[in-house]
């Protein structure tokens, strides 16, 4: 199963995330539901430090990526930033809806 956590500040914006396991659908490499995950939290980082021009703390392995972003962002970048976030986040719950033994998302607040 693939977890992945949403960080929330106090504040309710979304800083952060980070998914973690296989999914266990199918085989490694054959796996629509841990290449969709894969895809859309890769391509929420890309739009935070390539689109946003975030400097983002993030970290990529085998089955495993967190995003965290810096915390002194303007009201701008912070808009933008959760925009993608909070795309990511309905994206994975409605993965979720449909296969939910192999995807748990929790919210984390911070």
């Amino acid at each position: 199963m693939t977890k992945v956590d949403i960080f929330i500040n106090q504040d309710g914006y979304i800083h952060g995330f980070q998914a973690k396991g296989h999914s266990g659908y199918a085989v490694h490499g054959e796996d629509i539901v841990c290449a969709a995950i894969s895809a859309l939290t890769q391509a929420t980082v890309i739009g935070l430090t390539e689109v946003l021009k975030l400097e983002v703390e993030f970290s990529r392995k085998d089955q495993f990526l967190s995003c965290y972003l810096p915390k002194d962002l303007s009201t701008k970048q912070r808009e933008g930033a959760q925009i993608l976030l909070q795309t990511l986040r309905r994206s994975l719950e409605a993965i979720c809806k449909d296969y939910d033994q192999y995807l748990k998302i929790r919210e984390v607040r911070q």
